[in-house]
């Protein structure tokens, strides 16, 4: 009951916390690769990166599912709006923002045909960063329309999608394969997950030894080179997803790291806008060479991608450029005045 309790609360610790977690790790990815890439070697971040590949997008689809259960029963109006016009409005302002850096090299490449051709192909397949908000979506509609279906079969069919492999290229039919069954059991298992977090935050003492078991166990099977394979991934998704619920409901407990809950509560807007504070960083110090240390340099990439976009958020709100992370009444398909910043749930 103090579970249930817990999941009709607007914003709850924990979670804010574990998408903190979640976002943190796909710009500390993004950062390290593209310095590694850009000079030519790996760095000790790298191995930060390779420990938190297995749970770090799982975690984020099932942390995105854990709320869904609360407007699944809306009318299809009321629920697209929300669940897709919403995500979708975003990826369009900002797959064009973004594209506004990248078509100069689209245009060397191929002119202006090659940039016209880029552009609508961002909308067939994700364009670089945001493929997370394009699937997004996908994960609602394929959860609503299947809603009649029991969920132990849905659950099933997502987990042998994921235990497969599919790799056919196509990021939209390959991604939906490897994710789904963690959004889709966000979705189900809300309230045990719920009810998990609430448990771990009674008996601190023994999740944190739970939490050192899995940090070996993910290690070794990482580091050994068996974390890609069938069955291994989806137990190491799962059980990293659950370690970082564990973590965050510890850092609930005592309200730690306030920054790392202000990330998570805005999630959406690092998500949104790291980019463009990541690559300036990145090229800023490769250039001048004033750190010769790769790895400090990933670290220093990650925390301008992570940081920036937050201070940005806080300039503009409020603003003529709140429309950057607040989509428009013009944009809505309901007669709401304004709809707020929603996290990516």
């Amino acid at each position: 009951m103090s579970a249930m309790a817990t999941y009709e609360k607007p914003r709850i610790d924990w979670v804010d916390y574990a998408k903190g977690f979640c976002i943190i790790m796909v710009v500390m990815m993004h950062s390290t690769l593209g310095v590694e890439a850009a000079a030519g070697k790996e760095s000790w971040m790298h191995y930060f990166v390779a420990f938190a590949k297995p749970f770090r997008m799982p975690d984020f689809f099932l942390i995105s599912g854990l709320f869904l259960a609360r407007v699944i029963d809306r009318n299809w109006r009321d629920y697209l709006d929300k669940k897709v016009v919403h995500f979708f409005y975003f990826y369009v302002l900002w797959v064009t923002i973004q594209f506004v850096f990248k078509a100069p090299g689209f245009l060397a490449q191929g002119g202006v045909i090659n940039v016209a051709q880029q552009y609508m192909l961002a909308f067939v397949e994700p364009f670089g960063t945001l493929w997370f908000i394009y699937i997004l979506p996908v994960f609602f509609v394929a959860t609503k329309l299947t809603k009649r279906i029991p969920p132990l079969a849905i659950f099933a069919v997502a987990a042998v999608l994921e235990i497969a492999p599919i790799h056919t290229g196509w990021i939209m039919i390959d991604e939906f394969a490897a994710r789904f069954v963690y959004f889709f059991a966000g979705y189900w298992l809300a309230s045990y997950i719920f009810g998990f977090a609430a448990g771990v935050q009674k008996a601190p003492g023994f999740a944190l030894l739970g939490l050192l078991v899995w940090a070996v166990v993910n290690g070794v099977l990482v580091f050994a080179g068996y974390g890609d394979l069938p069955f291994i991934s989806l137990a190491l998704g799962f059980v990293g997803a659950a370690a970082i619920v564990a973590t965050a409901a510890l850092l609930a407990n005592v309200n730690w790291f306030a920054l790392l809950r202000y990330a998570g509560e805005n999630s959406i807007v690092v998500y949104l806008a790291f980019f463009l504070p990541m690559a300036a960083t990145r090229a800023a110090l490769l250039k001048t060479g004033v750190i010769p240390d790769l790895g400090t340099v990933a670290l220093i990439v990650t925390a301008m991608g992570v940081i920036a976009p937050l201070v940005f958020h806080a300039i503009v709100r409020g603003t003529r450029f709140d429309f950057l992370f607040v989509r428009p009444a013009a944009f809505q398909l309901r007669s709401t005045r304004k709809a707020p910043l929603q996290p990516a749930e």
